[in-house]
């Protein structure tokens, strides 16, 4: 077979759709978490081990930084979840026709969305 004849990616013939978008997105946030979840161990660890420590982690997750981090990590967590429901019904065998595929993938990047706005705005009121 020459270079020519090889077959390509798929990313490469196709032009970018929502459903391979989510599909992408869907791994690159369980990668997020797993990443997050390290920072959430960092925090526990942090928390038994010392105030010296315990107030380091702390500077960190109020810096910009930090905030920024938890943001993406919020977004990541809803955006995982409501896409891993969207799935369960896929495996169930419903939403398979195309106009129901590209509105569950709308209405989950919109879920994502107002949740992790409405889990900032509870942390921002708590942490007053």
């Amino acid at each position: 077979m020459t270079p020519a004849e090889r077959p390509l990616s798929p990313f490469l013939i196709y032009k970018p759709q929502l459903t391979s978008m989510l599909s992408f997105s869907h791994r690159a946030t369980g990668v997020a978490l797993g990443v997050g979840t390290l920072f959430l161990v960092w925090w526990l660890v942090a928390a038994a081990t010392s105030p010296g420590a315990f107030a380091a982690a702390r500077w960190f997750f109020g810096s910009w930084l930090g905030l920024l981090m938890l943001l993406g990590w919020t977004f990541s967590f809803f955006f995982h979840l409501c896409n891993g429901i969207r799935h369960l019904f896929w495996d169930a065998g419903y939403g398979f026709e195309l106009r129901t595929t590209y509105a569950s993938g709308w209405t989950v990047l919109a879920a994502s969305g107002v949740l992790t706005v409405i889990a900032v705005a509870a942390g921002c009121l708590v942490r007053v």
